[in-house]
């Protein structure tokens, strides 16, 4: 999916090692469907040419306000009203410093203050040494940036190409596309607090064996990717998975179905929504072994047995309110579960709705989404059921937020 289609960004490069950076986010923005206009400062240009951003945007890349090429040799003003955002990566503590004073000596200062503000939002991407990010004047700066209504995103930490560590490194291109593609979509859950869980538990036999399931949890971490997007405050709690955690939102990580209802408990009076992703070991072995279980050669097997584990879901689901949200009521938690089955889809996901007591449940054929980037969605309510057709998870996350939105407007929980 182009999640940047139709989007003209304006990008503007100010000088430092992070230019480097700047030309894979530009290669990221075009491959996410943004035409990409790269205006450079004449420091930029000491690290990255013109030759390489024009070839990665494939249009010529402006520097200078004098530039000719403009019918009205205005490109200050032209360029700035055709974009959709101006994003400024890598955005120095000097630059900065000029938004905050309204200075423009140059092409990419004299754009930033002649943008129609009202329209055209301007994104900034600072990117300096740890003692400049940390300095009371850059503090007083992107605190006073922020006043005026810039989005100035955070910065990364870690190894500095000064030698040192700390503060201020510019964003990955993958982090700051995820905060603009976050930026552009449409708030439907401001104010909200969400919490989801994803992945399977792991219930241990003995310290090296245990019992688990396919689930790789996409589908949840694409539920709390949407969910930020859309403004929530979100917490997911993921069991044993190699994911990345989504941008802006709060990971717990735990390990069996005990440790993530313990989680789910710990932070669910907060939430107004709760979306059970995860696929719940149902059983867990009655005790797990110290040590290895091993071979004696007698061709006996080892005894199991098997208790069932807390039904995480329903606890929630039962709960008052679990039951305000059933019926619709300010103050409720609004419970949506998931049902990985498979076989006869519509009659078991209907079945463990009713037995859950939620307000809606989401089926899907288990062995044909593990592990994969895509997904079809049955979802099923007291009315009925209705189809989301085969797609990304990326792209059901969001509309299952959507409706998430739709079913509970109106009685969004009261803090």
């Amino acid at each position: 999916m182009n999640e940047l289609s139709g989007k003209h960004i304006v990008l503007g490069l100010t000088g430092g090692i992070a230019c480097y950076k700047a030309a894979e986010l530009c290669r990221a923005l075009v491959k996410e469907g943004a035409s990409v206009q790269v205006v450079m400062t004449e420091a930029a240009e000491h690290f990255i040419t013109p030759v390489t951003m024009q070839a990665l945007s494939n249009r010529p890349v402006y520097g200078s306000q004098w530039d000719a090429r403009e019918p009205n040799n205005m490109a200050h003003i032209n360029l700035g009203r055709e974009a959709d955002a101006i994003l400024i990566a890598p955005a120095s503590a000097d630059f900065m410093a000029k938004l905050l004073h309204g200075r423009a000596d140059e092409l990419l200062s004299l754009l930033c203050l002649a943008r129609p503000a009202a329209t055209v939002p301007l994104i900034v991407a600072p990117a300096m040494n740890r003692e400049m990010w940390a300095n009371p004047a850059t503090r007083r700066n992107v605190a006073q940036l922020r006043a005026d209504g810039i989005e100035v995103l955070d910065v990364g930490q870690g190894e500095q190409a000064c030698g040192e560590t700390g503060d201020g490194r510019m964003l990955e291109a993958d982090e700051i596309l995820a905060d603009l593609v976050a930026f552009f979509s449409p708030k439907r859950l401001a104010g909200r607090q969400v919490l989801v869980t994803a992945g399977p538990t792991y219930e241990a036999i003995d310290p090296v064996r245990g019992i688990t399931n396919l689930s790789s949890g996409k589908m949840g971490f694409a539920i709390a990717r949407a969910a930020r997007e859309a403004g929530a405050e979100v917490t997911l709690v993921a069991g044993p998975v190699l994911l990345p955690t989504p941008r802006g939102v709060t990971r717990v990580d735990v390990r069996s179905a005990r440790d993530m209802l313990a989680a789910v408990q710990n932070q669910v009076d907060r939430a107004d929504v709760f979306v059970a992703t995860a696929a719940v070991a149902d059983w867990r072995p009655g005790t797990a072994a110290d040590q290895k279980i091993k071979k004696d050669g007698s061709g006996e097997t080892p005894a199991l047995r098997f208790i069932e584990n807390p039904d995480i879901l329903a606890t929630v689901a039962q709960s008052p309110r679990g039951q305000a949200g059933l019926r619709g009521e300010a103050g409720g938690i609004y419970c949506v579960g998931f049902a990985a089955e498979s076989h006869d889809l519509l009659a078991h996901a209907s079945a463990k709705r009713a037995r859950k007591g939620v307000p809606l449940l989401v089926g899907n054929i288990g062995p044909a989404t593990f592990g994969k980037d895509d997904n079809a969605l049955l979802l099923v309510d007291a009315q009925g059921a209705s189809e989301m057709p085969h797609a990304s998870k990326r792209v059901l996350a969001r509309k299952l937020i959507a409706e998430i939105d739709r079913r509970t407007l109106g009685w969004v929980h009261k803090k």
